[in-house]
């Protein structure tokens, strides 16, 4: 008989490589975000842009919310069921950490509270090491 560790969690995520993420390094995230609407890669690099670039708080939380919610969706098409870990340590899975970071960021500044104490838990419970590198 097999033995079945009833105490341990959801299996890790592991999204597949983003091909967005390649074309960042040679093309403004706004037309990478064009090519691939889907990419939580782009879509982490337009909120960081925006961001970093000094736009409204407000528009870079839609980017990063966009990011967000194209990030869950595809964390669904590989298997997510709502909660587990999704590794910093895998490298596809940036995308959607870096998006999740930024709209926690993003929900404080324009005084979201409660969205920034559940973006920055999701985080923390999604990736330790991603809190740790991208909030902490």
């Amino acid at each position: 008989m097999s033995h079945v560790d009833l105490m341990a969690g959801p299996p890790a995520t592991h999204l597949p490589v983003d091909p967005a993420e390649a074309e960042l390094a040679e093309a403004a995230a706004v037309d990478v975000v064009r090519a691939h609407p889907a990419s939580p890669f782009a879509w982490a690099a337009l909120a960081e842009e925006a961001r970093d670039g000094g736009a409204d708080d407000v528009t870079v939380y839609a980017y990063a919310r966009v990011g967000y919610h194209r990030s869950l969706d595809m964390l669904r098409r590989n298997g997510w069921k709502g909660h587990g870990p999704v590794p910093w340590e895998h490298e596809p899975n940036r995308g959607f950490l870096r998006c999740l970071a930024v709209l926690a960021t993003a929900a404080k500044a324009i005084g979201e509270q409660p969205e920034w104490e559940r973006c920055s838990e999701f985080l923390r419970d999604s990736s330790p090491a991603a809190y740790d590198a991208l909030l902490d």
